[in-house]
């Protein structure tokens, strides 16, 4: 099951992170813990949130734009992950006022984080069972 992953996207989504590439460049996600932008997968040019030994990097999210295959990481705190290492998570974007510092939040739409249990399968081929 080399195609188990952590993350995901929604096509809709998918699409709004091909048109913040294009003005932002490269993006990666930051899942904030809470605090003032509330629990929301935040959007930032790569590199500008920085990380660092307190932060788990839980997948990457493959996007496809007009140049092809492109990586978004996606990053919690370790933490925070250890709530969430046995969740399968998906970023969707809704309607909606977006997060102050979250890329989005100047077009009227938000990111949204969506979540499963992973199955059985799915925790052995990621190590957790």
């Amino acid at each position: 099951m080399d195609d188990v992953s952590r993350v995901d996207v929604t096509p809709a989504a998918a699409d709004l992170l091909v048109r913040l590439m294009a003005d932002h460049g490269p993006l990666m996600f930051h899942q904030s813990g809470g605090c003032c932008d509330g629990s929301s997968p935040m959007c930032y040019p790569d590199g500008e949130f920085i990380t660092g030994s307190s932060d788990q990097r839980v997948g990457d999210l493959v996007v496809r734009g007009p140049d092809g295959e492109v990586t978004v990481p996606v990053w919690m705190s370790k933490p925070q992950y250890e709530y969430w290492k046995h969740t399968h998570l998906t970023i969707d974007v809704v309607p909606g006022r977006g997060a102050g510092f979250s890329l989005e939040a100047p077009l009227g739409v938000r990111f949204l984080l969506r979540s499963r249990l992973l199955t059985d399968t799915e925790l052995v081929a990621l190590g957790e069972a």
